[in-house]
């Protein structure tokens, strides 16, 4: 399973290379393409690990006034994503 995180900034927030460190700090790599950055969640990942993992990704961007979105995807599902 994997998920796919897309920032948008905004220029009174917070610098990119902070949003970055901080989103390393998970365990995400940056990407190009439609997405900035995934996380590789290698095997056994679930449904509710993706829920805490979201809400984890909220309290680390909190108030650095930037907007994400999430995809998180099974490993089948990906191949068909990253065909595209």
């Amino acid at each position: 399973m994997k998920t796919y995180l897309k920032v948008t900034f905004n220029s009174e927030g917070a610098k990119p290379s902070e949003v970055v460190s901080a989103l390393e700090g998970l365990g995400f790599r940056p990407i190009t393409g439609w997405y900035d950055f995934v996380y590789d969640w290698g095997n056994n990942a679930t449904v509710d690990d993706a829920i805490w993992f979201a809400d984890k990704i909220y309290e680390t961007l909190h108030g650095l006034s930037v907007y994400f979105q999430l995809e998180t995807v099974a490993d089948e599902e990906q191949e068909n994503f990253e065909e595209e």
